[in-house]
């Protein structure tokens, strides 16, 4: 059953402002006392979250340097930013071959009168993994896309959650389509924010020369969301090897394109061997309905993880859970090596999911904790069924709601 818009609401309630990022109060407590590092897709707000804590900004603030304007770079590489700016924001300087040698430099100098602040559309934190150790002198967050309880803090002009959930759940939850509401603007949107991350940024990141065929890969991936990951089948339509396909969508992992999840599984590392599912930082791209809510589920609570890591400095991960006869439920949250509950997506189904109750049952003594969410479709619903103790089917609101998502 396909999903139906509230046409009259989509027509008059508008969301005229975005809240402020959830990230903002916390970076600055944490360039007190080391550098903080963010990273996320194309845009999805990091300059603006970043000169947001710049004083008095205004195009030309000698305290922004961009690795791409050819003055920035002579200034970066110098080091004739003005000292008496209390912070310094670097942005894109990882396109910079061994740019964590000069920002290990830069910090390691004038860290006692300075505070610097470094984003970027790739991965910043990758190096920890290459040797090359930064230990101690930064903090790292991971920016996501709006949900709907970063949505709900929007004071001027507040919608009712469902409403909040239609706009989401069309637009996505990138700033520029969300705020612009149009879905002619949103297909362009997508067209270009494509081509740049495969023409720019991947160009930036790695040696790929077969630029068009990587960008037949990034637009084939929509259709490839919720299920098992299977590099021999795209390999097999772009007429490269699955190697190739393997390392190109490491590339467009690396660039907040797409992400991946590992099956939960003990031990830990025969589980990560087995293949993944893949799911879209951008779910707007998505035409399958049933799909795009699972992608804007697996949003809200790959965000939830980050966040939780991130800030709160808790170990956290998101899986999903297949067992040996097939059967599947959607996502495991994983803190800390232990799971704290499952996730299963039903578009239209407030209904319990046999495959879920199956499940459930092989893992009770593992996992505490069960949930089975399905969209919210109208402002007045019973919107919450305890069918277990240890089971419940919420409306994606009180989802939301009661795990206390951000």
């Amino acid at each position: 059953m396909d999903y139906e818009f509230s046409k009259p609401k989509m027509k008059t309630k508008k969301l005229n402002t975005l809240p402020d990022r959830i990230y903002l109060k916390h970076i600055k407590k944490d360039l007190d006392s080391k550098m903080v590092f963010i990273g996320g897709p194309r845009q999805i707000g990091k300059t603006t979250l970043a000169i947001s804590l710049l004083k008095q900004f205004k195009p030309g603030h000698p305290a922004y340097l961009n690795w791409d304007n050819e003055e920035s770079r002579r200034i970066i590489i110098k080091s004739v930013w003005p000292k008496d700016e209390p912070l310094i924001v670097f942005d894109e300087i990882h396109k910079r071959k061994g740019w964590q040698t000069l920002i290990k430099g830069i910090w390691d100098t004038w860290k006692y009168n300075q505070k610097f602040l470094v984003t970027g559309s790739a991965r910043l934190d990758v190096f920890r993994k290459s040797g090359d150790s930064m230990m101690g002198r930064y903090y790292y967050y991971r920016i996501h896309p709006y949900t709907l309880p970063e949505l709900l803090n929007n004071v001027k002009g507040k919608l009712k959650p469902v409403e909040y959930i239609e706009l989401l759940f069309k637009f996505g939850g990138f700033p520029e389509p969300l705020i612009k509401q149009d879905e002619v603007e949103l297909r362009r949107w997508h067209l270009q924010r494509l081509s740049k991350l495969v023409r720019v940024d991947l160009r930036d990141l790695e040696n790929i020369s077969d630029l068009d065929k990587v960008e037949l890969l990034a637009d084939a991936l929509p259709t490839r969301v919720g299920s098992l990951l299977s590099y021999k089948s795209l390999s097999e339509d772009l007429s490269v090897n699955d190697k190739t396909v393997k390392r190109w969508i490491g590339a467009l992992d690396m660039l907040y394109y797409c992400f991946q999840i590992a099956p939960y599984g003990a031990p830990k590392i025969r589980a990560v061997k087995k293949t993944p599912k893949l799911y879209l930082w951008d779910w707007s791209q998505i035409e399958d309905h049933g799909l795009r809510f699972e992608n804007m589920v697996a949003s809200h609570l790959l965000k939830w993880c980050d966040y939780n890591q991130d800030v709160m400095g808790y170990k956290t991960e998101l899986r999903f859970i297949r067992d040996e006869l097939g059967r599947e439920c959607d996502f495991v949250i994983i803190q800390n090596r232990k799971p704290l509950f499952a996730v299963e997506c039903k578009y239209s189904d407030d209904t319990p999911s046999e495959s879920i109750m199956k499940l459930r049952s092989k893992f009770k003594n593992t996992i505490p904790s069960w949930y089975q969410v399905w969209m919210d479709t109208r402002e007045n619903n019973i919107d919450s069924k305890l069918i277990a103790p240890d089971f419940k089917i919420l409306s994606f609101s009180r989802f939301c709601m009661e795990l206390k998502m951000v």
